[in-house]
Formats: structure tokens, sequence, C-alpha cells
């Protein structure tokens, strides 16, 4: 599995806080650990509930809120939608989805993450 693991600021309307990050192409969703929301953002319940099915065979987790945050990797903006999970195994994760929407590249050999400066300040721009 391809992972790299690093501190990342993530900004809600409450407060902002650094959080150890796990970037897992393994993992399709981003998610957040419940513990850290109160002092980001107020979560949203979310329609229907979600079983996200765990390592363990036959094992899910009901999942009923998620949240949208701003995170800065390397002093860019980015943002996007994090389901709130009960007993996530790290402070948060990223997944595939997040990595693809924002072109982001893993760099192994020096266990960095690479955004385009110019691709994530475009994409906030349309959002305006």
């Amino acid at each position: 599995m391809s992972i790299i693991k690093i501190p990342v600021l993530y900004a809600g309307s409450k407060g902002d806080k650094h959080l150890s990050t796990l970037f897992d192409r393994g993992a399709h969703l981003s998610c957040i650990d419940p513990q850290f929301i109160k002092e980001l953002e107020i979560p949203v319940p979310l329609g229907r509930i979600r079983r996200l099915e765990t390592a363990s065979i036959g094992h899910y987790i009901e999942v009923r809120e998620a949240v949208r945050l701003d995170f800065y990797i390397d002093d860019i903006q980015l943002s996007d939608e994090f389901l709130v999970v009960p007993g996530l195994s790290e402070e948060v994760i990223i997944g595939v989805s997040t990595m693809q929407k924002w072109r982001m590249k893993l760099d192994f050999e020096h266990d960095r993450v690479i955004v385009d400066r110019r691709l994530a300040k475009l994409r906030l721009m349309k959002c305006a």
C-alpha cells in the first residue's frame, strides 16, 4: 500500500489545528477522527448512514456525519469533505478521491506531498 504520513494544518469555522495526516492510496474517501472536530468545525449529519468496511472481514463502521475543512500543504490552501469516522486509526486520512481532485503527487523518496500551486489557485478561484 502506498502511504505517506505528515503533519497538516486544518482550518474550520471554529479554529485551526495541525493534525497527523496519512495520505493513503488504498483509502477511497477522506476521514477524520471525531475527537478533533470540536476544535475545527460543526459536523453535518449525512442524509443516510454510511457503512464503511474495515480491514476485518465482515466488520463495518457506521458513519453519520461529515465536515468540510480547508487544509494546507506547503502553504497552499485546499478544501474537501471529510467523513467523521469513530475509532479511526489515524487523526486524519486523505483518500484517493481528494488526492485526485487536487492532483496531489506522493514523493516517497522525500516523504512529502506535492501540489501544483497553479492548479490549486485556479480551482479555488472557480469556486469563489
